[in-house]
């Protein structure tokens, strides 16, 4: 009797398994799915949770993974705006954003038919934007001048724009070249023009080099100017006031001359002692001749 109650529960716990298989399918978070009912898209799920759904035949329920995928287009040849042959790569970052038309536009939801379909708009793309600039825009000695950002994000416009318009159920996320290219026959052609850039550019520098260089000196020969100018005016007033002092004091020196030679050599011994120093000297010779009274005081004492 127990081996029969528990073949019975089993059994039940079985049933219950088979019946949530069929009944029930569930939806991660990194997925999106679309339900199909006699093989047409009728219910996309794009939040994760378990759902119902009828069984096989009725419905079928297809998941995609609606991660960031990336892509590479080819290495291919295009022209700029000015006749110069220019090869190109674009990477490119793309996810699933509506199953329900994702599903049918391509068989079964194929990833691999949708990168066909992108490797050809991007070819589209890329030959219609680079078409609209010039080789500088790509390939410059100024690095200010180059364009990548513009050529990018107009590329991945021109790619949404299609996708828009083709209804395809994606989403470009981000896109850029990843490599460029020149054909041996123009590489010496741009090499040479690169150089001539940097000639230019060089050049340039130099020119703004010596005009600041110029301007410096300029500016130090004005101030050596004011300078000497100054100076020269500071020498005419303390010649002046020299010429005052003598003006004044020469009717005294006329009428006592030893007056006027004790007074310059005074002013003589003043200059000599202006800082602390130790004097040697000869007491005979002037100015320091005044101190012979002083000396010979001092040894009477």
């Amino acid at each position: 009797m127990k081996r029969n109650l528990l073949t019975l529960i089993i059994g039940a716990v079985l049933i219950l398994i088979f019946a949530l298989l069929l009944f029930t399918f569930q939806v991660r978070k990194s997925e999106v799915a679309v339900v199909t009912t006699f093989g047409k898209p009728t219910r996309p799920v794009v939040e994760p949770s378990l759902y119902l759904k009828w069984p096989w035949p009725i419905q079928k329920v297809y998941k995609f993974d609606q991660r960031i995928q990336t892509f590479e287009d080819k290495f291919r040849e295009g022209f700029t705006a000015d006749n110069n042959t220019l090869l190109t790569a674009v990477y490119v970052g793309w996810r699933i954003t509506d199953p329900k038309t994702f599903f049918p536009k391509f068989a079964d939801g194929s990833v691999a038919a949708a990168e066909r379909m992108l490797e050809g708009l991007l070819s589209h793309a890329k030959g219609a934007v680079v078409g609209k600039h010039s080789l500088s825009d790509f390939v410059n000695a100024d690095e200010k001048q180059l364009k990548f950002d513009t050529i990018e994000a107009e590329i991945k416009a021109l790619v949404e724009s299609q996708l828009r318009t083709n209804d395809c159920g994606i989403k470009v996320e981000f896109l850029g070249i990843k490599r460029l290219g020149l054909p041996e026959s123009v590489t010496q052609t741009v090499f040479d023009r690169m150089t001539s850039e940097r000639k230019v550019l060089a050049d340039r520098y130099q020119y703004e080099g010596e005009a600041e260089a110029q301007k410096i000196r300029s500016a130090a020969e004005r101030q050596a100017a004011d300078k000497l100018s100054e100076a020269d005016s500071q020498a005419i007033r303390i010649r002046g006031l020299g010429e005052e002092e003598a003006t004044r004091l020469l009717p005294a020196f006329e009428q006592n001359p030893a007056l006027a030679n004790f007074e310059f050599r005074l002013k003589a011994l003043e200059q000599s002692l202006k800082e602390k120093a130790t004097l040697i000297f000869d007491e005979r010779t002037p100015p320091f001749d005044l101190f012979q009274g002083f000396v010979t005081n001092r040894n009477s004492r």
